[in-house]
Formats: structure tokens, sequence, C-alpha cells
């Protein structure tokens, strides 16, 4: 079974300095239909304006991801992190016992536009850590690329979570196919482009949600930068 999620249906909230589209219910968007898929709990597609950001909050027991698509994101914690996120890194934060951290755009110019995620760890109760890794364009041209698992395997930041995270960039003539296990949900953003998956089209924005299939299969892309989730229950 394969559900499409149209970008235009996501959530939106206007904040004057911050933008945001919300594929799952958050803050002041609630859906009952949309409160997640599998262990994946929020996907923010997040416009920063120049000079502004998220002033110190704090978290519980959730791995949080951020990947950023364009400008930097500056990030401080109260673990003593003091990061600047740019395009091609994944930042993990697992924020177990609790953690402060802050995210703001610096840059007097640009937007900064990111997506953040949220995935519900297997564990609670974790001593909270971060981690930030690089992945070059060409380790995700025309291939799914691990950037996040529970083992940390081919370089992937390391969840407490019965997930994993691929990213890819497939453009004309360009395909790839991931097998799922049976019983895995899977959960695939397309952050731009077109892609078809499974079938079905997608373009920038949109989603697709899997149960019950033997593989996500990504076909007929065009200029396209994909997330594709492998999700437990």
């Amino acid at each position: 079974m394969i559900t499409l999620r149209p970008s235009r249906e996501r959530g939106h909230a206007d904040h004057g300095w911050l933008k945001s589209f919300h594929s799952f219910s958050f803050a002041g968007y609630y859906d009952p239909k949309h409160m997640g898929w599998g262990k994946l709990r929020v996907i923010n597609e997040d416009w920063i304006a120049p000079g502004k950001g998220f002033g110190t909050h704090g978290h519980r027991d959730m791995e949080i991801l951020t990947y950023v698509l364009q400008g930097a994101l500056a990030h401080k914690d109260s673990l003593g992190n003091v990061k600047a996120i740019p395009p091609g890194d994944v930042q993990r934060m697992s924020a177990g016992t609790g953690v402060q951290h802050s995210e703001f755009n610096h840059a007097p110019d640009d937007t900064t536009h990111l997506l953040q995620i949220w995935i519900e760890p297997n564990v609670k109760g974790v001593k909270p850590s971060y981690e930030q890794t690089t992945f070059a364009d060409s380790a995700k041209q025309g291939r799914l690329c691990l950037v996040a698992s529970p083992d940390g395997a081919q370089g992937s930041v390391t969840l407490h979570a019965d997930a994993r995270l691929y990213a890819g960039l497939f453009d004309a003539g360009q395909t790839a196919a991931l097998a799922l296990a049976t019983g895995r949900k899977a959960y695939v953003h397309l952050v731009r482009g077109a892609l078809t998956v499974n079938g079905v089209a997608l373009h920038t924005g949109d989603a697709a949600l899997l149960a019950d299939e033997q593989q996500v299969a990504l076909t007929e892309a065009q200029e396209a930068e994909v997330l594709v989730f492998d999700l437990g229950d």
C-alpha cells in the first residue's frame, strides 16, 4: 500500500521570520490522520530569515536530525557544542535525559532552508549526545546513501531508534531500489524535483507513505533530491 502526501496538504505556519511546512501534527497544526509514520514523528521544512532563529529551548527522549538545504544553521547546545551546519551535513542530536539548544541563521542576507526530523527512540533516558557528518553529493548521486542508522553503518550518524535514513540525488535515467523487510514501513520525502515511487509520481515537497511493500523503487527522476526512511513500527 502506498499513500501520497501532497505538499500542499501539509500544515503551514508563517511567523514572519520563520516559514514552515509540517508533514505531521506539530505545534499549532493538528491533524489526527497525520501524527507520524512508524517511528517517524516530525518532518518540518523551515525557512529562517537572515539574522533570526530559535532561542534556547529544550528537548527530551527524541532523536533529532537536521538536514540543511540552503544557507547555514548555527547550533549551540548545553553539551558544549558550537557548530555550523552547512548543506551536505547531517546533524544528529540525541536528546535523552534532556538537552538545551539554540539554532540561528547569522547570515545578514541569506535565508536558511532546512529539514528538521524527529524520530522516536527505542530506549529512553540515554545520555544526551551529538554527532555531525558530511556526505558529499558524489556519495548520493544516482544512489541511496545511508546517512543515519542504529549501528552507524557506512559512516552514517548513529540513532537510538529503529530507523534508517537514506539520501539520494537522481536525474534522468537514474534509478534505485531499496528492499524492505516484512513488517517495515517506509516514508519517501521529495526535497526537490520530480520522481516516481512505486509507480506514484511525486513533485517537490510531496511524500509517499509505504506499508506492506517489498521495496521502494525510485524511477523517472528529474533533478530530484530525496530522503527515504526505513522504519519500524
